[in-house]
């Protein structure tokens, strides 16, 4: 007896802002008792039968019988036996005991007495003041294994071809014995289509052979039950035919002495089982329906079965004994009907009919079940089964019909069904229902059970539930009461309000919460209630957050060898500790020390084929479980073929068959397949052809007398595999070469011979032994013959006597021992060359400009070329003045017209030159004799750039150019031309000023310029061509800062250089103020001095220590000062600065006075003492000269430096 739980009824309720009270209110009349251990102590129930022996018990006789009969029941109840359907008093039978506390009867018969003594009908019964409860009908029977009846047998003797039948006919045993045949050997007989046993045992013959002739065909019967093993007597079979029966046995012999009468010729078959063309056959449902067809016949027929009007069930059919047997497993009504079984062979065909009929004994559809009421509930016992014929349904109360039985006016029965209303205590009583027919009967037990209890909760105390969120949450309320009772739910000691969540309370007090959050933490109270009293119980739920893998492995592919790591990183709740494994395929990891597992990864190093699979991570915790898995690819280049096959070898073929090596994960792409030449060249292999990697087979092409070996390798996206073994070596058959050499030429070695080369065919290509050349030869243009001679392997054969560059035509063909190739290809070629007997004629310049001229020429006639035309050659030089041919070997320059040209262009020329000139015809041989001198000149063109420009002496006003003639002038000088522009302080350049020189000039000074100013110069010469390419240079007017940039040959750029003017930046006006005047108080301070008669004591100091940098410069020293000016001019960028020397001096510091003023020396005085205090120390470069003796006076100072 267990809970009832009535799962699909559920109760929806969802919470309000009431406190929480979940009602559970009686649905049924019938209670159900727990299976609660303190439970069962305390409340009264009626007998149980537990546990019975089977109905048809056969007992062994050699043991103690023992008939089982466990019941419960509280108080536990007392046994008595019935035996054939009256009492058996076991207190007078000594041989008879009760097991205590049971009803299970022991039978000593070891001892003495016989198991046929106690043979019989027996029914225990367990009593006890709530009623009784009877067992089944126990039907006692000793088993019998009797022994075969003592029979003389007779050989049996027939002829080849006919049927035969070997009887067995066991005794009758119990159970039924299990039938097989054997020999004296105890080895199983063969059985066929053509010998098998059928179900009664019998051994059957479709028709006989002479080696089914023996001695001891011998039927066995085993007895399973007294594990004993019954023989008959064996069986003697001789198999003769006809002709080996002499006139004597033949006369002796009667033809009733032969074992049937059939002809042992070719027959239609015929049944030996079940006889004639119908038959009939029943059986209960729920067992095996076996059906059996055996025919005779030759040659031995072929067994089918169909059903008619219907199928054969698929899953419940199966066929024995080489389909001779159809069975029915599990037969249902449904089985019944027509089954046909026919029999076969090549003259004709038979068929029998069997009618099943499936018959039922009774099976339950309802059986009854206890009930549990309370006093004054109603309830219905319902005993309902079905059978073919339909059983018949009697009851019984306490093992008593209950026609004879005592009223109970809360009973009444209406055929299956015992209802009750407004039941008491003595009401409770066991029932027997029993469903009987003429096949079996049914017989169960069921109490009504009638308690008066309070009400008592199952579920232990304070139980505490951890559950995950976001998951179901069930709080378990097992209770018992009679009348059932009512079950509420709160949560929270004062019954605190769950808002706006859906609870479903199960019928068995249960309380589920369907998904479990956070606030669904707490206590839970159950009470239980009915009218005898109140009982209440506290579950406490703790809900956790769910383990979660947050990093899962991921799938790999991975190269055979390497190192593949699994990273697995879990989360959990804080208060459960879970444990981590890692899994592969489903079972543990290999114990290698290979694989290794840290806190969050699975390391596996050097991986091998058989670590590919699914590894998974499984993290476990008391509450859930989550796994994640990856696949591991392990990849590599395929395994190499095997198993090489050379099939269909035919002389320029074969086919070649393989079997694949493992693909390692990655599909093969490609076989490729190789030979080697084993004659030729062994050791060495050459490519045959590529296949598909669906493809294992190939059909390739081969050559005459080669040996070949054969080798497959196969590819996948990883590589190539190692190549296979090699195949074993087929060598094909010599035949006449397929080809001719290739690359023949004909050309002369010398003015009288012809050389003819070949390039050699190899010995793949030979196609056999004995490998020559059939090398021909004639003039083009003449009427000789061929000219024939066969060598041995070479590449060349030499014709000597031959004429000068005569057109041959040439032929080379290959032949071995079995013949010739095909014939060749005639090839042209020609005799030996000779050098050109005839120079080019007619041969004349004309000059096209000042470095290009054309050569003209009439070409040399064919015949005297005496070779091949390859071109003309012009050798031309320039003429050269006596003074230079003596100091130099005159340089020739050549030029070379490939084929038939007749002129030629003369470029790179010199302008204003005289040149030579012959020309020559060229062949392969060489060059002929030379053209006569042809002598001519270049005009005049434009010289180069001057090759120098410098400009010196730069004053105030004026600057001297200095230059050297180009050079290259190409042509007479007429003239200079100089061109220059002033540039201002925004860079800017100013009006062009054009003035032409002399050519006869290298320098030039040009005055009246503008004070302090910088000039940018353009120069170039001239000749009567026109104007060369120009240099320019840049320098400025100032005596204190002069300069001249590095020359840009052929620039003509306009623009200037930019440049930094300090004299514009304000911070340099406000120095030069606040030095003025501190120069004008130093001033009058000495003229204050000097008229009170003082001298100024820096000119004794400047008189004493003369300062070098303030003498003038030499005058062919190069350099000048850098002229500056306060005002208006603009400082040279660092390079500008550089003199014409092409140095640079390290400036000192800014510091100076003088280095403000115009740097004249600056002299202010008459004594110059005070300026040559401040000028002489700073000056980085001196002034040239002074330009004035006159001392300037303190107001020429002053203007100076404003």
């Amino acid at each position: 007896m267990q809970l009832k739980r009535m799962m699909p009824k559920k109760k929806h309720l969802s919470a309000g802002r009431a406190p929480l009270i979940l009602f559970l209110c009686p649905m049924i009349s019938a209670l159900e008792v727990p299976l609660d251990p303190k439970l069962l102590e305390d409340l009264v129930q009626p007998p149980t039968i537990t546990q019975q022996s089977p109905k048809d018990y056969i007992i062994d006789p050699r043991e103690n019988i023992v008939i089982q009969c466990e019941a419960k029941g509280k108080p536990p109840p007392s046994f008595s036996w019935t035996r054939n359907g009256t009492h058996f008093d076991i207190d007078k039978d000594p041989l008879v005991t009760m097991k205590s506390g049971s009803g299970t009867l022991t039978v000593n018969i070891m001892s003495e007495g016989k198991a046929e003594t106690y043979e019989g009908v027996y029914q225990c019964t367990a009593r006890n003041e709530r009623g009784a409860a009877i067992s089944n009908n126990i039907v006692i029977r000793p088993s019998r294994s009797p022994l075969w009846t003592k029979e003389k047998l007779e050989r049996i003797t027939l002829r080849n071809g006919q049927s035969l039948v070997l009887p067995c006919r066991p005794p009758v045993g119990l159970p039924p014995p299990i039938i097989f045949w054997m020999d004296n050997s105890f080895q199983r007989l063969p059985q066929s289509e053509r010998v098998s046993q059928g179900l009664n045992g019998d051994l059957y013959f479709s028709n006989v052979l002479p080696e089914d002739t023996r001695e001891d065909y011998i039927c066995y019967a085993r007895f399973n039950h007294t594990q004993t093993i019954q023989q008959k007597q064996p069986i003697s079979v001789k198999v003769i035919s006809v002709d080996e029966m002499n006139d004597t046995i033949a006369a002796n012999l009667s033809d009733t002495e032969f074992y049937g009468a059939k002809s042992h010729r070719e027959r239609p078959p015929t049944f030996l089982t079940p006889e004639g063309n119908a038959s009939r056959k029943e059986e209960l449902r729920g067992n095996v329906l076996s059906l059996e067809c055996i025919a005779e016949g030759l040659p031995t027929p072929i067994i089918y079965w169909i059903k008619e009007d219907g199928t054969l069930p698929i899953n419940r059919t199966f066929y024995r004994n080489f389909k001779k047997t159809l069975q029915i497993v599990q037969v249902t009504e449904a089985d019944s009907g027509n089954y046909q079984c026919i029999a076969k062979n090549a003259l004709g065909a038979i068929q029998h009919v069997i009618s099943v009929t499936v018959k039922a004994a009774p099976y339950w559809i309802i059986a009854p079940q206890n009930l549990v009421l309370s006093p004054g509930e109603d309830g219905t016992l319902i005993c309902r089964a079905n059978g073919n014929p339909k059983p018949r349904i009697s009851w019984l109360l306490n093992g008593i019909p209950i026609e004879i039985a005592p009223d109970d006016p809360s009973r009444k029965i209406d055929g299956d069904t015992i209802i009750f209303s407004n039941v008491q205590e003595r009401s409770s009583a066991v029932y027997q229902c029993n469903a009987s027919n003429e096949y079996g009967y049914l017989l169960a037990n069921a109490f009504v059970n009638v308690l008066a209890e309070p009400p008592r909760i199952l579920t232990t105390a304070d139980t505490l539930y951890q559950v995950i969120a976001n998951r179901p949450a069930l709080l378990d309320c097992a209770f018992f009461g009679s009348p059932l009772p009512t079950i509420e739910w709160f949560k929270g000691a004062k019954g605190s309000a769950l808002r706006e969540d859906i609870y479903v309370l199960h019928e068995n007090g249960t309380l589920e919460i369907p998904v479990a959050q956070k606030d669904s933490t707490g206590t839970y109270t159950c009470v239980a209630r009915n009218k005898l009293g109140m009982a209440k119980n506290d579950i406490h739920l703790e809900i956790k957050d769910p383990t979660r893998i947050i990093k899962q492995p991921e799938y790999a592919v991975v190269q055979r060898g390497s190192t593949v790591s699994f990273e697995c990183i879990v989360k959990h709740d804080h208060t459960l500790i879970p444990t981590v494994t890692w899994l592969k395929d489903h079972g543990e990891l290999p114990s290698d020390g290979r694989f290794t597992v840290d806190k969050d990864h699975l390391v596996v190093a050097d991986v091998s084929d058989d670590d590919g699979g699914t590894y998974t991570c499984a993290a476990n915790t008391t509450l859930d479980n989550v796994s994640a898995s990856a696949v591991l690819s392990v990849v590599d280049v395929p395994n190499p073929p095997f198993d090489l096959e050379l099939t269909d070898q035919l002389d320029r073929s074969v086919q070649l068959s393989w079997t694949p090596g493992d693909d390692n994960n990655s599909p093969i792409t490609k076989f490729i397949i190789e030979y080697e030449d084993a004659m030729h060249e062994p050791g060495l292999w050459h490519h045959q052809t590529e296949v598909p990697g669906a493809q294992t087979t190939a059909q390739l092409k081969l050559s005459p007398y080669v040996n070949y070996s054969f080798r497959v390798t196969a590819v996948n996206s990883l590589g190539r595999s190692l190549p296979s073994e090699a195949s074993e070596q087929y060598l094909t058959k010599a035949a006449e070469p397929d080809k001719n050499p290739t690359a023949v030429e004909g050309l002369g070695s010398e003015p009288d011979n012809l050389v003819i080369t070949w390039q050699p065919l190899n010995g793949f290509e030979s196609n056999g032994p004995g490998l020559q050349y059939k090398v021909s030869w004639r003039q083009k243009d003449g009427d000789d013959e061929w000219t024939s001679m066969v060598v041995a392997d070479v590449s060349k054969y030499i014709v000597s006597g031959t004429p000068t560059f005569v057109p041959y035509l040439i032929k080379v063909q290959a032949l071995n021992d079995a013949g010739f190739a095909p014939e060749p290809a005639v090839v042209l070629g020609h005799s030996g060359e000779d050098l050109p007997m005839v120079a080019p004629g007619n041969v004349h310049v004309n000059v096209v400009n000042s470095t290009l001229a054309e050569v003209h020429w009439d070409p040399v006639p064919l015949k005297s070329i005496r070779g091949h035309l390859q071109g003309y050659r012009i050798y031309y030089w320039k003429a050269q003045s006596s003074s230079a041919r003596n100091r130099r070997h005159i340089e020739k320059k050549i030029l070379t017209f490939q084929g038939s040209k007749t002129h030629g262009m003369l470029p790179g020329l010199e302008p204003f030159s005289h040149y030579t000139l012959n020309v020559r015809v060229v062949n392969g041989k060489g060059e002929g004799p030379a053209s006569p001198d042809r002598v001519f000149s270049t005009p005049e063109g434009v010289p180069s750039a001057p090759s120098s420009l410098k400009i010196v002496n730069p004053t105030l006003d004026s600057l001297t150019l200095e230059w050297e003639p180009p050079s290259h002038p190409n042509g007479i000088l007429t003239e200079y031309t100089l061109k220059y522009q002033p540039i201002n302080s925004t860079h800017e350049l100013g009006p062009l000023v054009d003035l032409k020189i002399p050519a006869n000039k290298t320098r030039w000074t040009l005055k009246n310029l503008n004070f302090s100013t910088r000039y940018k110069f353009y120069f170039y010469a001239q000749t009567a061509a026109g104007s060369g390419s120009e240099i320019t240079e840049e320098a400025i007017t100032t005596v204190g800062e002069a300069g001249i940039l590095p020359p840009d040959v052929g620039a003509g750029k306009a623009m200037a250089s930019r440049q930094v003017d300090i004299a514009t930046q304000g911070w340099f006006i406000g120095l030069m103020c606040a030095v003025a005047l501190l120069i004008l108080i130093l001033l009058i301070v000495c003229f204050i001095r000097r008229n009170k008669g003082g001298k100024y004591p820096v000119k004794e100091k400047e008189d004493a220590h003369a300062d070098p940098e303030i003498q003038p410069m030499k005058e062919d020293d190069g350099t000048f000062g850098e002229y500056s000016d306060a005002e208006d001019h603009k400082p040279l960028k660092k390079g500008s600065r550089t003199p014409s020397d092409r140095t640079v001096k390290k400036e000192d510091s800014d510091d100076s006075l003088v280095d403000y003023g115009e740097g004249v020396n600056g002299q202010f005085n008459e004594d110059g003492s005070f300026i040559g205090q401040y000028s002489g120390k700073k000056e980085k470069e001196p002034a040239e000269g002074n330009e004035s003796s006159e001392a300037p006076s303190p107001v020429n100072a002053m203007n100076s430096f404003v």
